[in-house]
């Protein structure tokens, strides 16, 4: 699996410094096709470059898990910052990777989409992206089609990795999730 996330990592990475680009949301038609999974394993296989730093972002405020693949439960996380004015330095986890950092989820709430959109978090994407010329960002969002979550959120990123699973995957809701994409080009 790590030679695959490698692959990965590199053909994201030619795209991203090829365009300037320095954020990628990981989204899924669905959930629980592994979308979370891979945002994770790609931020990690990222990271392992030597002149690459990886800031990785639980953006999902329905269903947050990035902090049950590093096995801890955070004191804060993305809801705190954006609904309870939590301080930013908070949020910054240090996982036991090299130059990788995560912000964890925390929490769930119904108005998500709301939060994801308001300018408390347009200004912190704005501020993380300008902060370090070589940090990466991945945020790892909602599926496409359970909610409009991604949707309101991907103007704010460069990039966007959709996650499809083979046999779990349908074609209608690949071709479904395309069509929304398309329009937030």
């Amino acid at each position: 699996r790590a030679t695959a996330f490698r692959m990965l990592r590199t053909q994201v990475l030619q795209t991203m410094r090829e365009n300037g680009w320095t954020s990628i949301a990981v989204i899924g038609p669905t959930q629980g096709i592994g979308k979370t999974l891979v945002a994770t394993n790609l931020a990690i296989s990222i990271s392992r470059e030597v002149n690459q730093t990886v800031l990785l972002v639980d953006a999902d405020l329905r269903r947050p898990s990035i902090h049950q693949y590093f096995d801890f439960a955070p004191d804060f996380g993305l809801l705190d910052y954006l609904r309870d004015d939590a301080e930013l330095k908070n949020l910054f986890v240090n996982p036991v990777f090299k130059r990788l950092v995560l912000i964890p989820g925390r929490g769930t709430t119904s108005e998500s989409s709301e939060l994801l959109s308001s300018p408390r978090m347009i200004n912190l994407v704005k501020d993380l992206k300008s902060r370090y010329d070589s940090r990466i960002i991945v945020f790892d969002l909602p599926s496409l089609l359970d909610s409009d979550d991604a949707m309101v959120f991907l103007p704010n990123v460069d990039a966007t990795l959709m996650v499809v699973e083979n046999g779990r995957s349908t074609q209608s809701e690949v071709q479904d999730s395309l069509r929304l994409l398309e329009s937030t080009s």
